[in-house]
């Protein structure tokens, strides 16, 4: 199974400077999105930390596959998982680590991160904090991530609704981040996927000023990976952008052989990687 791809990351309309940052390795279908936290440009520079460390051991482990894991080994989840799993906790480690230390000008720096890596058809889901992944499947999109924030924590217990949350002057409020604690906790998931289907990683930039059934419609309106990345950046853009914004999209292609294939990998604003 081929994925083609796109991404976009953009300022928006009133930030000065781009807190997110994103990490794509096509040959091992990876892909990273973290939005950072924090005074100055710390949060710049947790993010980027965030999503080049992950990257940089799922790398290593790639060519070693006995590369030793941070952290106990899950069970429940696949070789894959755990891996994803081990680098989050070293990123979190090198961004605690930095945030502690006597530079003001990362002091207290965080970050999010959601990261999704698919084998076959099997997709790993990994998150902290309120950057979000959507699966769409047939026109119907699904979250995949359930935000570490106060509101949807208040949310989950009843205390608000969800369109309450969605008002709320503490939307932006995290519960999770990496490099916040010495140790950070992520929420893990398996997922089949299968052709066609579309992931969505985005921060939350896009959630703030999209709604679920135009993220959904722009999805499904057969562009390619990379102009459906754009249209939801500019989308979020012409409705206030005031935060930061970025997203990925991937697009899991139906198997083709032969010129099909080729007119495939060369179409215009399409990346492809082998599954």
């Amino acid at each position: 199974m081929e994925i083609a791809f796109g991404v976009r990351s953009d300022v928006g309309l009133v930030r000065t400077n781009n807190e997110d940052h994103f990490a794509v390795e096509p040959e091992f279908n990876l892909f990273i999105l973290c939005d950072g936290m924090g005074g100055q440009a710390a949060g710049e520079v947790a993010s980027r930390m965030g999503a080049e460390l992950i990257l940089e051991h799922c790398r290593e482990a790639g060519n070693n596959p006995q590369l030793r894991l941070e952290g106990p080994y899950h069970e429940e989840f696949s070789a894959q998982t755990n891996r994803l799993l081990s680098g989050i906790r070293l990123s979190n480690k090198a961004i605690f680590e930095a945030a502690s230390g006597t530079s003001a000008a990362t002091n207290g720096m965080g970050s999010t991160v959601v990261a999704v890596q698919i084998s076959g058809n099997v997709m790993t889901v990994a998150h902290v904090g309120d950057s979000r992944v959507y699966l769409l499947r047939n026109g119907e999109l699904r979250q995949l991530t359930e935000d570490h924030s106060l509101v949807r924590e208040q949310v989950r217990q009843g205390l608000i609704s969800a369109e309450e949350a969605e008002r709320s002057e503490l939307s932006n409020v995290i519960l999770r981040a990496l490099g916040a604690e010495p140790t950070v906790l992520p929420d893990l998931d398996e997922v089949w996927v299968g052709a066609k289907d579309q992931i969505l990683l985005c921060s939350d930039g896009l959630t703030r000023m999209v709604p679920d059934a135009q993220i959904a419609k722009v999805l499904d309106s057969n562009q390619t990976p990379q102009e459906a990345a754009d249209g939801l950046v500019e989308l979020a853009n012409a409705n206030g952008g005031e935060d930061n914004t970025t997203v990925i999209v991937a697009r899991l292609l139906p198997p083709l052989t032969g010129w099909k294939r080729w007119m495939r990998i060369f179409r215009g604003g399409d990346r492809t990687c082998p599954s």
